[in-house]
């Protein structure tokens, strides 16, 4: 049977087991109230408490189906309110006179309720308003039990759907540095450099840190900054002698959290499509300055007009970037600005640590 039917079906047998037990439930007052008068319990009885849980049902269900969700819900307070008393009301004269009083001969009613009487009319209209609260609170828990589950759902659906994007992105992150870094030692093994087999061992190292230590979404800090200073270490090999190289850090490294291979594309670019190489004045800037929660990432170069640095030479990288911050940060956690003026192009990271 389908999911939906089944909570249909099974709503159904809650609804007749409780009014069923409602009916015994009344029919065993009736009959403790009534026992001096008449000893034995009898069908009159549960007729009686039949007739008195139809006019509770009235008020229960049109409360349920028609108040709570075009009034409570839409916050018109003051009429839901003014509507339910007036249907509470309405439910209880309907029992004292619509039902009991043409059955008062067959059900023995005392003659106190073959008329309006103001006691009578209080008590079913107290009875009615347990009932009718009761129901009520029981259809908030139901609803709020099913937006968990329904929350529950989405957030699953959610967190496969982030995962699956991440892993798509680290698949187009590692080729695309792979790549570059093997151009770097195939340029230096092309003129026989004894920098080769160093290079080659930081190159291992860093396919360690990508392949093994940045599985997770979050990594140590302080393997991620490690993980930087060899890569600007290896990086070095595609700029000239006259180039001016500045990497600094201020601060201490705090014990924190932090998305993998964040900076990565940014000082790839700045090596790759930044100095022209021809001047005296080519530079590559990279700071880091770490606070107990907050980390600062600036990275600025030198670029000359015949490079025109535009979309295509941000690169997967710089998207992979953008990407990751927008599904492993809150907006206000991370502000990153990229911009370019008087042939300086530059990047700035401000992030919230974890």
């Amino acid at each position: 049977m389908p999911e939906k039917l089944l909570n249909k079906r099974n709503n159904l047998l809650g609804h007749i087991f409780s009014w069923f037990f409602s009916v015994a439930f009344f029919s065993l007052i009736f009959y403790l109230s009534s026992k001096q008068f008449n000893p034995e319990f009898n069908s009159e009885l549960v007729a009686k408490a039949a007739i008195t849980n139809i006019g509770l049902a009235i008020s229960v269900y049109i409360n349920l189906y028609v108040l709570i969700p075009k009034l409570l819900k839409k916050k018109s307070y003051i009429f839901y309110v003014f509507w339910l008393i007036l249907t509470i009301s309405a439910s209880s004269f309907f029992v004292q006179f619509a039902i009991l009083y043409p059955f008062r001969n067959v059900l023995h009613v005392s003659e106190q309720l073959t008329g309006f009487n103001a006691n009578i009319h209080s008590a079913f209209f107290f009875v009615t308003l347990v009932y009718v609260g009761v129901s009520s609170f029981l259809k908030f828990v139901k609803d709020w039990i099913a937006m968990q589950d329904l929350n529950y759902k989405l957030a699953k659906i959610e967190k496969q759907k982030l995962e699956a994007e991440l892993n798509t992105l680290k698949g187009q992150l590692n080729p695309h540095f792979l790549f570059n870094s093997l151009n770097n030692i195939y340029s230096l093994a092309l003129i026989k450099s004894d920098k080769v087999p160093e290079l080659i061992l930081k190159l291992s190292d860093l396919m360690r840190h990508i392949i093994y230590e940045s599985k997770e979404n979050f990594i140590a800090l302080e393997k991620e900054i490690e993980f930087v200073d060899n890569f600007v270490a290896l990086q070095q090999i595609r700029i000239s002698n006259n180039t001016k190289l500045k990497y600094e850090k201020s601060g201490e490294i705090p014990h924190a959290r932090i998305v993998p291979l964040l900076f990565e594309p940014f000082i790839d670019n700045a090596f790759k499509h930044g100095v022209p190489g021809n001047t005296d004045s080519d530079f590559i800037n990279i700071g880091f300055q770490f606070s107990a929660d907050k980390l600062h990432f600036k990275i600025e170069n030198n670029f000359s007009d015949e490079q025109k640095w535009n979309k295509k030479h941000s690169g997967i990288g710089i998207q992979n970037v953008k990407q990751r911050l927008s599904l492993l940060y809150k907006k206000n956690e991370y502000d990153l600005l990229i911009h370019k003026d008087n042939h300086v192009y530059c990047v700035e990271l401000n992030l919230k640590l974890h």
